[in-house]
């Protein structure tokens, strides 16, 4: 069975006993793990990666966003319905998706693509204080930036389809560390419907689609599953999202990606309490609809030996019957 059956059999909820395995090891590691390994594609090598998450692609918004900015100009949703986007259709602007799709797929890893999502792609316009009361002053209007971000997501989206990649991950931090960030009955009515949207577009091509939300999405948990979604990432246990929760509600509905927390576990320089974690989590999720993979980038702190030791002992149990 090749990396890509099995992420997607256990995505689906037809685990075959083997545990698909992933980690975000490149973003602060990438100097120390190319020392250790020779490249960071030797290391995910190494650990036999099944999962690529690729990154790439076109952004929202060209030089005439920062342009305004930088004359004063306060970017309210006014001002940035008035703003053009970028097109999402110059093919240049993919080379690098295509040259990474090439390395992953001679491997047969399952590769998703980091995509935008609807809240967190306009805190890059407005910043995510101003965002929550625009939300709050400009419903309307900034119902209409969501429009066109959804617009050009999906535009993009199936360019990256045509490319061959298999799932759409969908970046959308909802969560604060123990609540939302808004209401929910602001995210049924304002970001509910554009997320329905995609994830409807996307899967009438017959990729599996993610979400990637941090910290705690307790209070809308319930409409993943009305969404679409395959599998989320991460579950943040520590965010007041406990195993349980999954395990007695969801495990049916979605599958999940993560369980190797950055903030608690991998980096802290405990061996033996993260042996503790790692054998813990799984214990509770192998032969679920679940991926191991860290619950967000390694951080900077963490040594190569901790991280060499957390791997080695992911990759076994990853492996090891149920």
């Amino acid at each position: 069975m090749t990396s890509k059956e099995l992420v997607i059999k256990t995505m689906k909820g037809d685990n075959p006993g083997q545990t698909p395995l992933y980690g975000w090891v490149r973003e602060n590691l990438s100097r120390e793990i190319s020392e250790s390994f020779g490249s960071v594609e030797n290391f995910e090598d190494h650990y036999r990666f099944d999962l690529a998450h690729i990154f790439g692609g076109p952004s929202l918004w060209g030089r005439e966003l920062e342009d305004v900015r930088s004359s004063g100009v306060e970017i309210t949703p006014e001002v940035l319905l008035q703003i053009p986007m970028k097109s999402p259709d110059d093919m240049s602007d993919y080379d690098g998706v295509v040259k990474a799709l090439r390395h992953h797929h001679d491997r047969e890893r399952f590769c998703y693509m980091q995509t935008n999502g609807i809240f967190e792609a306009a805190n890059g316009a407005f910043g995510i204080e101003n965002h929550l009361l625009y939300m709050a002053l400009y419903p309307d209007e900034l119902m209409q930036v969501y429009g066109r971000i959804a617009d050009l997501n999906i535009r993009a989206a199936g360019h990256f389809i045509e490319l061959g990649v298999d799932g759409i991950h969908v970046s959308d931090d909802w969560g604060a560390q123990n609540s939302l960030l808004f209401s929910r009955s602001m995210f049924e009515e304002m970001i509910f419907p554009h997320h329905r949207r995609m994830v409807s577009a996307y899967k009438k091509h017959g990729v599996l689609v993610s979400l990637h939300s941090d910290g705690c999405i307790t209070p809308v948990l319930d409409l993943i599953p009305k969404l679409g979604y395959d599998f989320i990432h991460p579950w943040q246990e520590n965010a007041d999202m406990p195993y349980s929760l999954y395990l007695d509600n969801y495990r049916d509905k979605f599958g999940i990606l993560g369980g190797v927390c950055v903030q608690s576990a991998l980096g802290f320089g405990d061996p033996g309490r993260l042996e503790a974690e790692i054998r813990r989590v799984f214990s509770l999720l192998k032969g679920k609809r679940w991926a191991c993979c860290t619950t967000h980038f390694v951080q900077s702190h963490c040594s190569m030996e901790e991280l060499i030791f957390a791997f080695d002992l992911m990759r076994r149990l990853a492996d090891a019957d149920n």
